[in-house]
């Protein structure tokens, strides 16, 4: 019987030969649900701006020329997750399974609403048909995740912050609505979110005793902030006001304690899951700023910091969209 080839002398593995001309995505088939993170947060900043802007005095032009930019990018983006879509409209139940494009998705149909605050002053009308076509879009969403969910496993349906953008993302809405005179509406989004915002945060709270999250998804851990900061804005335009300065406090104790645990939720370094910073922060000063009193000096503060962190951490993790690369680090799905 002939001896048993040794290891140096087996035949390797045979591997598909390369593939030539190399595979080249269709037009924006890998488009990452992820760009709308960082859009969403530019969006808040241009609101935060503009109160800001009457607030110190200031010409409101830089906040404007800022609005006419970040609504120039977000249509981009829009108009490339659409086609994506198009192309195959399953893929969107794909790109649900990471959380990076599960909390992307979110913060794509909370971008139409922000973008909806934005034109407001301007187009009224056209203002109301984006918040109203961007929260029916939220609830589809938030159906196709449910559906989703439940096709994974029981890890998978742990709580997690993107429930938050996911579940009380609608409440983005409820301060531009309530601004032009639909304080009926305002006023049935903003109840069901609060409590699904509470129960999200106690949930939160008990997962995070028993389980450490992995560095790379500690940033997330900073979306408990945004729902506070816009409950509170939200609360402070249906003329709640005590309500509004107590999810204000809420939302600065969790920002503070985030930030004293700053070497804890990096320790990996930059990725983009950063994005996740961005809106918080904004919404942060945006529901300040609409405290009034001691709150403004806060809120001033709080957009000087978003003025130079939001737009840098935006222009890091945009710049990765082009060749692919943001779709690879955030597994997004190709149509």
């Amino acid at each position: 019987m002939p001896a048993a080839p040794r290891r140096s002398e087996r035949r390797p593995p045979r591997f598909p030969p390369p593939q030539f001309p190399a595979h080249k995505p269709k037009l924006f088939a890998t488009t990452p649900p992820a760009i709308f993170s960082p859009i969403l947060g530019l969006l808040g900043l241009v609101l935060a701006l503009r109160q800001a802007a009457v607030i110190l005095g200031f010409g409101a032009g830089g906040a404007e020329v800022a609005a006419g930019a970040v609504l120039a990018l977000w249509v981009w983006a829009v108009v490339a997750i659409k086609v994506k879509g198009w192309r195959r409209l399953s893929v969107l139940l794909e790109d649900m399974r990471p959380l990076p494009g599960r909390g992307g998705l979110a913060a794509a149909s909370m971008s139409g609403m922000a973008a909806g605050a934005v034109i407001a002053p301007y187009a009224p009308l056209v203002a109301l048909v984006l918040l109203w076509g961007a929260l029916f879009a939220h609830a589809v969403l938030l159906g196709l995740l449910a559906a989703s969910l439940l096709r994974q496993p029981a890890e998978a349906r742990s709580v997690n912050p993107t429930l938050h953008m996911s579940v009380v993302g609608f409440i983005v809405a409820a301060p531009a609505l309530a601004r032009l005179g639909w304080t009926a509406s305002a006023t049935a989004i903003f109840w069901p979110c609060l409590v699904a915002a509470v129960l999200i945060w106690a949930a939160s709270l008990v997962d995070l005793a028993r389980h450490v999250p992995p560095a790379p998804l500690r940033p997330l851990l900073a979306i408990h902030v945004a729902p506070a900061a816009v409950l509170s804005s939200a609360a402070m335009a249906l003329e709640m006001d005590g309500l509004g300065t107590g999810l204000a406090a809420l939302a600065v104790l969790i920002a503070v304690g985030l930030l004293a645990a700053g070497r804890w939720m990096v320790p990996a370094g930059f990725s983009p899951m950063w994005g996740a910073f961005t809106f918080p922060l904004a919404a942060l000063a945006n529901g300040l700023l609409a405290q009034g009193g001691a709150g403004v000096q806060a809120g001033l503060v709080v957009t000087a910091a978003a003025l130079v962190a939001v737009p840098w951490i935006a222009w890091k993790v945009l710049k990765l969209w082009p060749g692919g690369r943001l779709a690879q680090k955030t597994g997004a799905a190709e149509a």
